[in-house]
């Protein structure tokens, strides 16, 4: 899975998928993209599928795994593992506008790829063995484009609030439970810095990406644009917006309705420290050294937390008071390439990655089947149990899957947020952004 969801496309991203979207592939696709019955390669033909992913490492070896066992089940077929690594986005793209796409491949940015992609409803429709139902249906909202299916899901995160039980412990602090609210949050970090010893209650990034900040303006009842993708005035640099942002930088009208002056006054006061920034520590590893209390984040560094050997806990984060708590997801999915010659073979190993079996194998996210969860237990594990809560109040879209413009939009947003935490106001920063894309609304 990508850590993070980054929306500024690169040049030879966009050159090449232009030049791909032109006109139709260099080859019509042999095969119907929804026959019935599972497909077998022709007698003494070998099939090669390519399957592009970003893992690298151990996570690599998995995806090797998969595509091994995928074969043993489909003799005369053979899975091609492409490892992009960092330079997933470059080489998809480039391979692309080369008209040489791989069948499968792992995918986030729907919107930039949508259009080389083959939609999967058809496919999902007629394959009785898929058990849509079996999935978390939150998960969907993040593999769809004007309505179609372009991904299957293969893993996901959440972002929960990590505790050091031992700093709790010390500080004779009771541990955070659902249910709380950033009212609560705030008077539970202040009991836990200890100044003497360079401790602090939570740890703050030097840098917010407003893909996860997402989940926090949700919760406020903001958004930065409107459910149908096609207005940002009013949401992005509405009230609710920007009382959340200005939370962050911490200038806070005296004024403003159910603000909470919680990060700029955390820091003010010396309960949060900022991490991650240039010569800084990240988070992840501040919070190992047992120097903050609390870190926010998705499920990636917990197996670190756990070799650290720190007696770590987690809870759902917390809501603002009287409103319905939100959050975002980190999704990878599966797709299959429109250009693709051999569409029913690669819908059979894209079904077959995100079954049990094959779920099971990979440790990089979580478990996207409710069979697979229960199985395992996961929904009743003190320490996964939170990223599933969480999942329940996963609901809405990201905004970037709402406009085809987003990332031009993206950049402005980005800006604003930056001059925020740098001690601007919110809503003056905001509206500057809204009227700079305004452009991308005509």
């Amino acid at each position: 899975m990508k850590r993070r969801m980054l929306l500024v496309t690169t040049s030879i991203l966009s050159a090449s998928l232009l030049a791909a979207g032109c006109g139709k592939p260099a080859s019509e696709p042999q095969n119907s993209a929804a026959g019935a019955g599972t497909p077998s390669s022709e007698s003494g033909k070998q099939v090669t599928l390519r399957f592009a992913t970003w893992d690298t490492g151990d996570l690599l070896k998995i995806q090797e795994t998969i595509a091994r066992q995928f074969e043993a089940k489909h003799p005369g077929v053979k899975v091609q593992v492409e490892a992009y690594g960092d330079g997933f986005d470059q080489k998809l793209a480039a391979s692309i506008g080369a008209n040489n796409a791989p069948d499968v491949m792992y995918m986030w940015d729907f919107p930039t790829y949508s259009q080389n992609l083959e939609p999967l409803d058809a496919m999902m429709s007629a394959d009785a063995g898929l058990k849509p139902d079996d999935f978390y249906p939150g998960l969907f909202n993040y593999v769809k484009i004007g309505g179609k299916t372009y991904g299957m899901p293969a893993g996901f995160t959440t972002r929960v609030m990590y505790y050091n039980k031992k700093l709790f412990d010390e500080a004779n602090v009771p541990y955070p439970k659902a249910g709380w609210t950033w009212d609560n949050f705030k008077e539970t970090a202040k009991k836990l810095t200890n100044p003497a010893k360079k401790q602090y209650g939570f740890g703050i990034r030097a840098e917010n990406d407003p893909y996860d900040l997402q989940g926090f303006i949700w919760s406020n009842g903001g958004s930065f644009i409107s459910p149908d993708g096609k207005s940002i005035e009013g949401f992005m640099n509405g009230n609710e917006t920007a009382e959340v942002l200005q939370m962050f930088g911490g200038l806070v009208k005296d004024k403003t309705a159910e603000v909470l002056q919680m990060f700029g006054g955390l820091v003010k006061d010396k309960t949060a420290v900022i991490v991650g920034g240039k010569n800084q520590q990240s988070g992840d590893d501040v919070f190992k050294a047992g120097k903050i209390a609390m870190w926010e984040s998705g499920v990636w560094p917990l197996d670190g937390f756990k070799e650290a050997k720190i007696d770590v806990g987690t809870v759902i984060m917390p809501a603002f008071p009287g409103k319905k708590l939100k959050g975002v997801i980190a999704e990878s999915a599966v797709s299959i390439s429109k250009s693709s010659k051999n569409k029913e073979m690669a819908w059979e190993f894209v079904k077959y990655y995100a079954s049990d079996e094959a779920i099971k194998l990979r440790t990089s996210d979580l478990p996207v089947r409710k069979s697979v969860v229960a199985e395992k237990k996961l929904d009743q594990d003190p320490l996964y149990q939170s990223f599933y809560k969480m999942l329940e109040a996963c609901d809405d879209t990201p905004a970037f899957l709402l406009n085809p413009k987003w990332n031009e939009v993206n950049r402005n947003l980005t800006s604003a947020i930056n001059t925020i935490m740098l001690g601007q106001n919110a809503k003056d920063s905001l509206d500057k952004a809204v009227k700079d894309s305004e452009k991308f609304f005509k």
